[in-house]
């Protein structure tokens, strides 16, 4: 699967209140919202949930595993 260009512009905006509710599916802890990369990033899991087009793909085998 592909990405569209689209995804990864990083002028892109996620909806702030939707980032308010948002948790790592995997530790239910907090996450932070790279807008460069277009990605939630989970410290406590160490792994980057990639937003496509606007939305949030909050699942665990969607996520990048971050390097240490």
């Amino acid at each position: 699967m592909t990405e569209s260009k689209e995804s990864k512009e990083p002028g892109r905006q996620v909806d702030p209140k939707l980032l308010e509710f948002l948790v790592c599916p995997v530790t239910h802890g907090a996450l932070r919202y790279d807008r460069e990369a277009q990605e939630l990033i989970s410290e406590q899991a160490n792994l980057a949930y990639p937003i496509r087009d606007g939305i949030p793909i909050m699942l665990p085998y969607e996520a990048r595993q971050l390097d240490d």
